[in-house]
């Protein structure tokens, strides 16, 4: 706005210094001012050598008429303050009546800008204020909807380090903003810990349980060995393959018990589509040629396939060919089907009142506890981690004194 009132002066000024050139002849200088008197400021010719020159006030400006006057070169525009009021002050530069260089400068209140930008100023302010009012409310809001969560995650986060228990976030509402996602992913990890402390716990529990056996028939033949095993050849070689099979016992199970004790999502599961024809011959092969048992297979096409995991199948399919191969001295038969693999074996079977029981940890029917057999417990409990990590679906049919039918559901 003061701009405007600089460029405005400026554009008058000009104009009436033209026109006073064309006129200072014919008119006198004071009527001639006269006609070219601002409403409310002074009109003044300076000369260079003069210090007051002449000049015509407005009647409600006449105080204008005590400023000192001075003479410019050029063009000169600017906002001055003369006693406490803002003016506009112009000074053009014209030639005068003897052919010398004058000043024709033109002095301009704009206190009525100044008024109005006061007022605006303040109107600014208020509607400042007034507007801050929503803002500092919507703010509190604001950051009491976004801080909440994360209060609420540092109070269980103490919680959990004052208690020791695990706990999780209360989530309210079913937003999918990225605070109920963080909140989600904050329960999902305190179930990931909760699940591997846990599994940690159970893999404590379970070896020092599992493997005090073992280590105390080893210890007890140790012993034998230092008291008698010179003395007798026969004890010393019962002794060393006790110690040696219970040896072999104890680092299969420490392996399973390794291997349970991880999480799922710690498998690294690689799933891909599979010929399950070539796999399962394959894995029957490798079986064979360890244990030299016989295993036929029978399948319903050559080109059977399923998205799967390869490695864990294969883990699959030694179980359960190891199992048949524990509680059967008959031949194995393996059937391949377009979205199965079915396992049977021709021997002791299982109970009916059993089966539900067959995939806990350490459970051995009675008839399969013997040290001949082997076996720990754990081996059908891992086939049930391995084929929920891959997607597959263990079916068990079983006639005690007939023998174990036991399929893998492909999805």
């Amino acid at each position: 706005m003061k701009t405007n009132e600089i460029e405005r002066a400026e554009a008058e000024t000009a104009k009436i210094a033209v026109d006073v050139s064309e006129n200072v002849n014919r008119i006198t200088p004071s009527d001639l001012l006269r006609a070219y008197l601002p409403i409310d400021g002074m009109i003044k010719i300076v000369k260079e050598d003069q210090g007051k020159g002449t000049a015509v006030t407005s009647d409600t400006e006449k105080e204008l008429s005590k400023r000192e006057g001075h003479f410019y070169p050029g063009e000169q525009s600017e906002i001055i303050t003369f006693q406490q009021e803002k003016y506009v002050f112009v000074s053009h530069p014209i030639i005068w009546t003897d052919g010398t260089i004058v000043n024709l400068q033109i002095t301009k209140s704009i206190q009525a800008t100044e008024d109005m930008l006061a007022v605006l100023r303040i109107v600014l302010m208020a509607v400042t204020v007034i507007a801050m009012i929503p803002v500092l409310i919507s703010t509190t809001i604001l950051s009491n909807i976004i801080a909440g969560p994360i209060r609420s995650m540092i109070e269980t986060m103490k919680e959990i380090q004052t208690s020791g228990q695990f706990k999780r976030m209360n989530l309210e509402g079913k937003s999918k903003d990225e605070l109920v996602e963080m909140g989600d992913t904050f329960n999902h990890m305190i179930d990931l810990l909760q699940t591997n402390f846990e599994k940690q716990e159970q893999f404590v529990s379970n070896a020092s349980h599992e493997l005090k056996t073992p280590l105390t028939i080893i210890e007890s033949y140790a012993n034998l060995l230092k008291r008698r095993g010179l003395e007798r050849p026969d004890l010393f070689h019962e002794s060393v393959e006790a110690i040696h099979s219970e040896a072999i016992r104890m680092r299969e199970m420490t392996e399973q018990l390794l291997l349970l004790a991880k999480h799922q999502e710690q498998w690294n599961i690689e799933k891909e589509i599979v010929n399950l024809n070539e796999i399962t011959t394959e894995s029957i092969k490798v079986f064979q040629k360890a244990y030299h048992r016989k295993v036929e297979i029978h399948s319903s096409d050559d080109t059977i396939e399923a998205t799967t995991d390869i490695q864990k199948l294969k883990q699959l399919l030694f179980i359960f060919l190891d199992n048949a191969r524990k509680y059967s001295d008959d031949d194995i038969s393996v059937h391949i089907g377009k979205t199965f693999i079915r396992i049977e074996d021709r021997g002791i079977g299982i109970p009916k009142a059993e089966l539900p029981k067959v995939f806990d940890r350490f459970y051995r029917v009675d008839k399969a506890r013997t040290r001949k057999q082997g076996g720990s417990g754990l081996g059908l409990s891992m086939a049930k981690e391995i084929s929920d990590a891959i997607g597959v679906r263990i079916d068990i049919e079983s006639v005690e004194g007939i023998g174990t039918k036991v399929t893998l559901f492909f999805e």
